[in-house]
C-alpha cells in the first residue's frame, strides 16, 4: 500500500466515525426519518469531497477536528442531493453506493424528509461551531456552501441537466451544466477545508479554487467515461443510465477516447494550478492523480 492509500484509507475510516457522530442517532424521535438520514449517508462512497478538504486543511496546518466539520457539511449536502437525485420525479434510480436507493429502502416521502434534514443539518454543523478564530472568515464559509449548493451551484446545474434531456449540448454548455452540478460543490469542499487554517492571500485562494474547478470537471468527464465502460457491479450505480435516458455526456459529445484527452487536460491544469503551493500541495495532487486516473 502506498503512503496515498495509506493516508485515504485512514482519512475514510476516521471520517465514517465523524459521520456516524454528527449524525443523529437512528434511536432518536423521529426514529424512522433519522434512520434513513443515516442509511444515506455512512459506509459508502469514495469521500472525494471530504478527502479534498483534509487535503487543503493539510496544507494551511489547520486543525482537523476544524476540518472534520466542514467536510461533514460538504458531505451531508452531497449526499442529500444523491438521495433528492435518485428520486421519480428526477433520475428515478433504484441504486446508490451499491444498495438501494433510500426512496426504495424507505419510501418517497421520507427521501425527500432525509435531503431536507440532512442540507439543514449541514448548515446547523457549519455555523453552530466555531472553524475560525475570524468570525467573518467563518460567516463566508456559510455563504460559501450555500451558494455551491443552490440555485447558481448544484442545484441549478440539476435544473439544466433535467432540462437537456434529449437535447445535444454544445462542449461550453455541457461544462457549464458539470461546473454547476458536479464542480460547484468540489471547489467548495477545497476552499473550506483552506479557510479552516492559516489565512491565505487572494492570489492562492484563486489558485485552490481554479484546481478545485479543474478537478471538479475532470471527476465528471472521467464519471461519463466510466459509466459507458464499467458495469453497475463495479460502479456501485446503474451503469449507461444517462445514456439510456439520452442525456448529454462527454462521451456522446466526444467519444470515449477525446474525453479521456480532456480528462487529461484538466488534470495538468489542476497541477499546474497548485506550483506555487510546492510540496505542501502534495495530498491536493495525488488527489487530483486519484480522480482522473481512477479505474472504478
Amino acid at each position: 500500500m502506498s503512503d496515498f492509500q495509506g493516508w485515504v484509507a485512514t482519512q475514510q475510516h476516521r471520517f465514517e466515525d465523524v459521520l456516524r457522530r454528527l449524525l443523529p442517532q437512528a434511536d432518536e424521535v423521529p426514529q424512522r426519518l433519522h434512520a434513513a438520514m443515516r442509511y444515506s449517508v455512512l459506509e459508502g462512497g469514495k469521500r472525494v469531497r471530504p478527502l479534498l478538504a483534509f487535503a487543503a486543511g493539510e496544507l494551511v496546518i489547520a486543525d482537523i477536528e476544524r476540518v472534520d466539520v466542514a467536510a461533514a457539511a460538504v458531505e451531508l449536502i452531497h449526499a442529500y442531493s444523491l438521495v433528492h437525485d435518485d428520486m421519480p420525479s428526477m433520475d428515478n434510480d433504484v441504486l446508490r453506493r451499491g444498495k438501494p436507493t433510500c426512496h426504495v429502502e424507505y419510501d418517497e416521502a421520507t427521501a425527500l424528509l432525509v435531503g431536507d434534514s440532512l442540507q439543514s443539518l449541514a448548515f446547523q454543523l457549519l455555523s453552530g461551531q466555531q472553524l475560525s478564530d475570524d468570525a467573518a472568515r467563518q460567516l463566508e464559509m456559510v455563504q460559501l456552501l450555500a451558494t455551491a449548493a443552490g440555485s447558481r451551484g448544484m442545484a441549478g446545474g440539476q435544473a439544466i441537466d433535467l432540462a437537456s434531456v434529449g437535447k445535444r449540448l454544445s462542449l461550453p454548455e455541457l461544462e457549464n451544466m458539470h461546473i454547476h452540478k458536479t464542480g460547484a460543490l468540489i471547489r467548495a469542499a477545497v476552499l473550506l477545508g483552506a479557510y479552516c487554517g492559516q489565512s491565505l492571500g487572494t492570489a492562492q485562494l484563486e489558485a485552490l479554487d481554479h484546481y478545485g474547478k479543474c478537478v471538479g470537471l475532470a471527476f465528471q468527464v472521467v464519471d461519463d467515461v466510466l459509466d459507458s465502460e464499467a458495469d453497475t457491479a463495479t460502479l456501485g450505480k446503474t451503469a449507461g443510465k444517462d445514456a439510456d435516458n439520452d442525456k448529454p455526456t462527454y462521451v456522446t459529445l466526444l467519444g470515449a477516447a477525446a474525453a479521456r484527452q480532456m480528462a487529461a487536460g484538466l488534470h495538468d491544469e489542476a497541477l499546474a494550478a497548485l506550483v506555487p503551493f510546492g510540496e505542501d500541495a502534495r495530498r491536493l495532487r495525488e488527489l487530483a492523480d486519484f480522480i482522473v486516473l481512477r479505474k472504478f
